[in-house]
């Protein structure tokens, strides 16, 4: 027992120092990361040996300047006080471009640059004009092929979670898993009936959704998270809120849902029972809810597990993976997830796995508890999604026991 706890204080501290450097990164951010996105390409694709005629080279350069002042001008103006959507889209877009140039050019300014040297072809400046075009051609095909896997509907991953607890007359139980629709200045309307379509054929027991449903109010989105109202369950349609409920008056977007028939499950649970077997199905406001001021929003699990029998294997959905600690130390079975995006454009993962403990996927902590971190239904910001799939995921639960006898 002591070399598990010293494990899990090791592992518990580790987290603690990677959250400590992102927040410090978070902080200097906003300053540094649009100067380093527009001068870095500018400088690896104009100005480092490629010796382009005059024009060619001021107007590229004014290019991406106006790209350096545009960009935050347009966030500001679409994600701040004003919250006009059509500056967003124009911010998020030439984010998630610059991005994928700044990531490309220089992975290519240094690797195709070495190869050709090594190899003999072409010189100084026929190197440097090939590596532009490189780095152009390649975030070109990127970002065409990423704007179109975050614009189509999911596709749906299916896997089965063994739960030792589970008993025999729920294996099999059908969950399906959306999250992250992020509902935003881009209209989705149809997107959303479409995703809503999908999870209608999987014929689910219990349809979950764990947070981050739209950036913007519950009024503003109203007609993007509409479809939600006609998603089918045989037991139940469960919510949780997201960090992004908090940026968006979380309550109205609570309001909204069970309106549609869902039932948010703010620290608190319900019971699905099937030939005399129960799984307790319980769900955590974002761990982000008790510094948003709202009355009575936080994460609170001894609150969602109050009054359920320890006996019984718990499913709980919370919002971020970075919950699992608390999760595990209570006894849960399994947890869903969203949150990460599975990094939504690469090699952004990087910098998400530094806050969190999980990026996709399903994955072990402690002895009993599974966490399952969805890559997202949506996307965030950007209309691009770049080796990152969204998906809608059905996980079949099993027991050790297998089905019942008829």
């Amino acid at each position: 027992m002591t070399g598990t706890s010293e494990t899990r204080t090791a592992d518990s501290a580790e987290h603690e120092t990677r959250q400590s450097r992102l927040h410090r990164l978070m902080r200097y951010l906003p300053l540094i990361a649009p100067v380093l996105l527009w001068t870095v390409p500018c400088w690896l694709l104009l100005h480092t040996g490629q010796h382009w005629p005059l024009p060619v080279t001021l107007a590229g350069t004014a290019l991406f300047a106006l790209g350096l002042i545009g960009m935050p001008l347009a966030m500001v103006r679409g994600h701040g006080r004003r919250q006009q959507d059509w500056a967003a889209i124009i911010g998020d877009t030439l984010l998630g471009a610059i991005w994928t140039l700044f990531t490309w050019s220089v992975l290519l300014g240094a690797l195709l640059r070495l190869t050709l040297a090594i190899t003999g072809v072409g010189d100084g400046q026929d190197r440097a004009r090939a590596v532009t075009w490189a780095a152009l051609g390649t975030a070109a095909v990127l970002l065409a092929w990423g704007y179109a896997e975050a614009r189509r509907v999911p596709r749906v991953r299916r896997l089965d979670v063994e739960l030792p607890r589970l008993g025999a007359g729920l294996d099999g139980t059908r969950v399906v898993l959306i999250t992250d629709t992020h509902y935003g200045p881009l209209d989705r309307a149809r997107w959303s009936a479409r995703v809503c379509e999908t999870v209608n054929t999987l014929e689910a027991d219990l349809v979950c959704h764990t947070g981050d449903i739209a950036d913007g109010t519950a009024a503003r989105r109203r007609a993007q998270a509409a479809p939600l109202g006609t998603v089918r369950a045989t037991r139940a349609r469960v919510y949780v809120t997201g960090n992004h409920e908090y940026y968006s008056q979380a309550q109205g977007w609570v309001d909204l849902m069970d309106e549609l028939g869902w039932e948010p499950l703010r620290n608190r649970h319900l019971l699905l029972e099937r030939e005399g077997d129960t799984l307790v199905v319980a769900g955590v406001d974002d761990v982000t809810a008790e510094s948003s001021g709202l009355p009575g929003h936080r994460a609170h699990l001894a609150g969602a597990l109050h009054g359920a029998d320890p006996d019984h294997p718990v499913l709980l959905l919370a919002h971020q993976p970075k919950f699992i600690d608390r999760a595990a130390a209570g006894g849960v079975d399994l947890q869903l997830s969203g949150h990460t995006h599975g990094g939504q454009i690469w090699p952004f993962h990087h910098l998400v796995r530094i806050d969190q403990p999980a990026l996709a996927g399903l994955s072990r902590h402690g002895t009993r508890t599974l966490l399952y971190t969805s890559r997202g239904t949506g996307f965030w910001g950007p209309p691009f999604r770049i080796f990152a799939p969204s998906e809608i995921t059905l996980l079949v639960l099993r027991s050790p026991q297998g089905p019942t006898s008829p």
